[in-house]
């Protein structure tokens, strides 16, 4: 099978040695991805991210990502006020975290080119929580908590925290339902098995 297509990943051992902050076992970052602030940048245990995905943790900002994360290709996440994704949360493909966004209002100047005292961003930590799952195409905007166990649907427009263990979807996101915590028993089951295999 021919490879011509296929960029591949770089393993832990090569990410430990890019300058990251932290780097556990078992990860793979595409060779493709753009990342800027490496230095501000944490990856726990397990952790896959795909292809075209951009993290820009510079100017203070930080990334933390935690265990048994994934990140689909074409994300982007932008830590400038700090990004968090806890153990077990995913991002789907295309999703984008924004941690500071311009001020769209006319009120004054946007885009990065211009002087800060000239423009009015809006800025705040992204943090999801456990087991979050945020679907294909989504934007979460800044200063916003995703509470443990929630989804969030594709195409969805997060502009506000949300309360664990919901269903969410629209523009702006809007809880549809209860989610199932069934998946809490499988990461027992997976967790019980991996302390196994150490020993």
């Amino acid at each position: 099978m021919s490879d011509l297509f296929n960029p591949g990943y770089y393993t832990e051992d090569d990410l430990r040695r890019a300058g990251f902050r932290a780097v556990g076992n078992n990860v793979r970052v595409a060779k493709n991805c753009v990342i800027v602030g490496i230095e501000n940048i944490s990856l726990g245990n397990n952790v896959r991210i795909d292809g075209y995905s951009t993290l820009v943790a510079a100017d203070g900002g930080h990334i933390r990502i935690g265990s048994h994360v994934h990140i689909g290709g074409y994300g982007f996440l932008s830590g400038a006020a700090g990004i968090t994704l806890e153990d077990f949360s995913g991002l789907s493909q295309g999703v984008r975290l924004y941690s500071k966004t311009d001020d769209y209002s006319g009120a004054s100047l946007t885009n990065p080119t211009v002087p800060e005292e000239f423009t009015n961003c809006k800025s705040g930590p992204v943090h999801l929580g456990r087991h979050v799952i945020i679907g294909s195409g989504s934007v979460v905007l800044p200063d916003v908590t995703i509470g443990e166990g929630t989804a969030v649907g594709a195409l969805s427009l997060v502009t506000k925290s949300l309360e664990s263990w919901g269903l969410y979807t629209g523009t702006p996101a809007k809880r549809l339902k209860n989610r199932a915590r069934g998946l809490l028993v499988a990461e027992t089951l997976l967790l019980e098995k991996l302390a196994c295999a150490k020993k």
